[in-house]
């Protein structure tokens, strides 16, 4: 069963993940671009869409939270580790980009820990800086640990003014031992590969041939001299394999014979495994405007680069790890391939973007999410710490999309909205309104009401922390209904409490898209897949 974690990774892998337990680390952090990812969502034909959300800031700065990481990494077992900070911080002062490695450096540390002795880890970078996270990787598992450094072609042209097109990713990989976890993987020949190695043709396919004698190692050749079909072998040479195994051959016509008579073994094409794995990726393109998998999430990674990855570097059953989970490429294709899986991310949109992913793609799928609020009193510390996450947590309850991608000031009454379809060519929403105070009135519904009728939506949903007063009731009743194609009446204001939303009540409404008009869709998987035994077949 798969595991997914809302909250800060380093909390999280130091007090939740227990050492030694996880087979594969992914990772895919934030590049320090100095940039903000949103993701951009969907919404039914005929809707403007407002729907872009900042998925998070790509942006680090020197503050209190890097002073006390920083402090930890000093404090912490592996003085080598203290000793390349200080040094990197007399070097690089409080900057941008001595906070993301202070993050990065704390949060690699707690990865090595819970990684197993034949463990490995896969860390995406940009050349943002990939050189310094380098240094950091071999100060932590050891340079006689890195095992390859990948280059991912992930565009084939990339437009920067006045400098080389950056259209590659790095993803380094190292090994927590000298003895990790590996499966070869083969690419297919290329097309003149075969042309020229493979033109002989019969039955069974295209083959080449190959050579069955060998040099002779005097006493070491014992048995591989005998007379075959009348002939010796060459002067010097023995043959590669004795009697019985060419007689094996030539029962299942695998031998053909030159001018002179020699044998040579057929080696068919269909039976060869390619050509081995290389560090420089070109084959797996990324995932553009069209493509199926596409989610809408910045940054998100093709499945077939992760399932690449999780083939290599583990088995059936391991448990595979993403820290900074996003979107769910890696779980998805660890679920795909068998594999436990944990992801954790720090907000709430990632997690609800990912349980919507894995249950989309996998019919029937089971899993954990921990540090979601499951009670009334988890909500209430939720919406104290952070009103912005409650909301974000809130819509996701409802299915909602965040407005305007939950950007932080005046909402114009408007916190998410559902977008639905309860006749054919026409969509429509519902405007929805969180509240995680203690303090409701009947104002607040008033508001809604108008911002209902100024948005022309047909339902308005009012979602509260704490119950609704008597005069709230009496103002959403006042609203009247909506009336659907089909006559059936809904309430055109509802009033739905946290409790409500914990205790599995939905929304009222009728829907033919079953909410499809919010976030994308995964494309559903047939099943979990097997082991492959070859790369890409």
């Amino acid at each position: 069963m798969g595991t997914l974690y809302f909250g800060d990774n380093l909390h999280i892998l130091r007090e939740h993940i227990a050492v030694a337990s996880v087979d594969l680390i992914y990772l895919d952090p934030p590049f320090n671009s100095k940039r903000d990812y949103n993701v951009y969502l969907s919404s039914p034909k005929g809707q403007r869409s407002d729907a872009q959300i900042t998925a998070f800031e790509d942006t680090w700065h020197w503050g209190d939270r890097a002073e006390k990481e920083y402090s930890d990494l000093l404090h912490q077992a592996n003085t080598d580790m203290a000793e390349l900070l200080t040094a990197l911080r007399r070097f690089l002062h409080e900057s941008d980009i001595m906070a993301y490695l202070v993050m990065m450096s704390n949060r690699l540390l707690a990865m090595h820990q819970v990684l197993k002795p034949t463990g490995s880890i896969y860390l995406h970078c940009d050349p943002t800086a990939s050189h310094y996270l380098k240094v950091i990787l071999d100060t932590i598992f050891g340079a006689d640990k890195f095992r390859n450094e990948i280059i991912w072609k992930r565009t084939s042209a990339h437009n920067d003014p006045k400098r080389y097109g950056n259209n590659y990713d790095t993803i380094f990989y190292y090994s927590k031992s000298k003895d990790p976890c590996w499966n070869q993987l083969f690419a297919p020949y290329s097309d003149d590969y075969v042309a020229s190695h493979y033109g002989q043709k019969d039955e069974k396919g295209y083959f080449t041939t190959r050579d069955l004698s060998a040099p002779d190692h005097g006493t070491l050749s014992k048995g591989l001299r005998y007379l075959w079909k009348g002939k010796n072998p060459p002067a010097g040479r023995t043959w590669s394999c004795v009697n019985e195994k060419m007689i094996e051959f030539e029962k299942q016509d695998l031998l053909t014979y030159s001018k002179d008579g020699m044998p040579r073994l057929k080696r068919y094409l269909t039976n060869m495994p390619g050509v081995s794995l290389q560090s420089i990726w070109t084959d797996i393109p990324p995932i553009n405007s069209q493509a199926a998998e596409r989610l809408g999430y910045p940054t998100q990674k093709p499945l077939e680069l992760l399932e690449r990855i999780i083939l290599a570097s583990s088995n059936p059953g391991d448990i595979v790890l993403d820290p900074f989970c996003g979107c769910g490429t890696a779980i998805h294709a660890a679920q795909k391939l068998g594999r436990e899986w944990i992801g954790i991310d720090i907000t709430h949109l990632a997690i609800h973007l990912v349980e919507r992913r894995m249950k989309d793609a996998f019919s029937g799928i089971q899993f954990k999410i921990h540090g979601e609020p499951e009670d009334l009193d988890a909500a209430r510390d939720l919406a104290e710490r952070d009103k912005y996450e409650f909301q974000f947590w809130a819509c996701s309850m409802v299915g909602a999309q965040p407005y305007r991608g939950g950007k932080k000031g005046a909402d114009s009454g408007t916190d998410g909205i559902i977008y639905f379809q309860d006749e054919k060519n026409a969509s429509k929403k519902i405007i929805v309104s969180v509240k995680g105070g203690e303090h409701v009135t009947r104002t607040m519904i008033a508001d809604l009401k108008n911002t209902v009728d100024r948005e022309g939506a047909q339902i308005g949903l009012f979602v509260s922390l704490i119950d609704p007063t008597e005069p709230m009731r009496k103002e959403a009743l006042s609203a009247g209904f909506y009336i659907n194609p089909y006559e059936e009446q809904f309430p055109k204001i509802q009033i739905m409490t946290i409790t409500d939303l914990l205790a599995g009540k939905k929304p009222q409404y009728r829907d033919f898209t079953m909410g499809a008009g919010s976030f994308k869709q995964a494309k559903a998987e047939k099943g979990k897949g097997d082991q492959p035994t070859l790369f890409n077949q």
